[in-house]
């Protein structure tokens, strides 16, 4: 039998959940102010009286050490500015961390995958409007898209096409483990479409990975549908594509494969063998916190950051930093086995997967998403309660 709650009890949930991931609104105040901020902080003020210090799991731990080490780089840097600021975003980050985790044990299992299904409905037909409306109108500068040569990618209510997709990465998962729904269903095929018309050639290859994954794990008469549905879904959308909007979307999807081979995946490899030789002068420390940018400018007149979460790491904390980083992804993954999240809760695990394989290719070590997932994991894993005890409850 299907469990109700109130609407009203999940709403602040689902507008966290909402107001985390538009990533292009804020203002800078010395740093981005975004509207989530704002949220958690009239929640802390309104609940201060109660406030208190949710128990951290094991991983979480290994994650403050992380930050801490990585902080520490910042002593030893050329840049120590640049350090600093790292350091403050970090720990406004890690602050807004323990209040969602405060905020997220007052609900359940279910209202929280409930808050999770409403919000990235919103989340991608936002995102789609605005770029329809950006197409339609030529507001390609202050709309929903992002012209790249002569791809018009979909950004939504995020700052870069490349980033879209690891925000949608739960939601999409999410509608993927759960399309038995028809709110779910309609939810699957918005986050297909965003994430294709970003055009973002590591996105969906990490998307198309992740598919793959799930289809291993489902059984094959469900394997079967999700195909056969998948390219007709595909199919539809590259006619309306055509003959609506008058883009050759498939054509561009091979075009951005092709650009492949002759753009250095953007200049990727080439920022990734600076990293590994900037690890290889410093290769303990590394060379401090948030530097990579700044040596990058310096010796290469380039302003990119590495467009790789494990080699930006490496690169300005060492050997030890990154050590300790992939220690906290490792028991991540083992709080994931160890709880049988992996098949009870399939989103969850193809989350993380996916964020992982998106690390390759963009640079994601702090950030609210990613830190919201953490959150959301530990509310997963049980301490007296049992899981099937919580869902239960409202």
């Amino acid at each position: 039998m299907e469990i109700r709650t109130d609407q009203n009890k999940i709403f602040p949930l689902f507008l966290l959940i909402l107001l985390i991931t538009l990533g292009k609104y804020y203002i800078y105040i010395g740093f981005a102010l975004k509207p989530y901020m704002v949220f958690l902080f009239f929640l802390f003020v309104f609940n201060v009286t109660v406030f208190y210090f949710v128990k951290f799991h094991f991983y979480e731990f290994i994650m403050i050490l992380f930050y801490l080490t990585f902080s520490f780089t910042g002593a030893f840097s050329l840049y120590p500015i640049e350090s600093i600021r790292i350091i403050l975003g970090i720990i406004l980050l890690i602050i807004c961390y323990f209040i969602i985790r405060f905020f997220l044990v007052k609900y359940s299992i279910y209202a929280i995958e409930k808050a999770i299904g409403y919000s990235g409905l919103v989340f991608n037909t936002l995102s789609l409007l605005l770029y329809g409306i950006a197409l339609k109108f030529k507001l390609t500068t202050i709309g929903g898209v992002m012209m790249d040569r002569d791809y018009p990618r979909l950004i939504g209510v995020v700052t870069d096409p490349n980033y879209y997709i690891f925000y949608n990465s739960i939601f999409f998962t999410y509608f993927l483990c759960n399309s038995k729904s028809s709110l779910n269903k309609i939810g699957l095929i918005l986050c297909l479409i965003t994430n294709l018309l970003t055009f973002s050639r590591g996105g969906i290859m990490a998307m198309a990975f992740v598919f793959i994954i799930f289809l291993l794990l489902s059984k094959p008469i469900k394997q079967y549908k999700l195909i056969l549905s998948s390219i007709s879904l595909l199919s539809l959308f590259a006619f309306i594509m055509t003959f609506v909007f008058h883009i050759n979307f498939m054509n561009m999807i091979f075009s951005r494969i092709q650009d492949f081979s002759t753009d250095g995946g953007s200049g990727r490899f080439e920022l990734w063998s600076r990293a590994w030789t900037y690890f290889g002068s410093q290769p303990f420390f590394g060379i401090g916190a948030f530097n990579f940018k700044e040596y990058n400018s310096h010796d290469f007149s380039d302003t990119h950051f590495v467009h790789n979460t494990f080699l930006e790491i490496l690169s300005e904390s060492g050997v030890i930093g990154f050590s300790i980083y992939v220690l906290f992804l490792f028991f991540v993954c083992y709080q994931l086995l160890e709880n049988n999240l992996v098949f009870e809760k399939p989103f969850l695990f193809l989350t993380f997967i996916l964020f992982l394989v998106q690390m390759t290719s963009l640079t994601f070590f702090i950030n609210e998403v990613f830190l919201l997932y953490l959150a959301i994991v530990a509310n997963y894993i049980p301490s007296q309660k049992s899981l099937k005890e919580r869902s239960l409850s409202i």
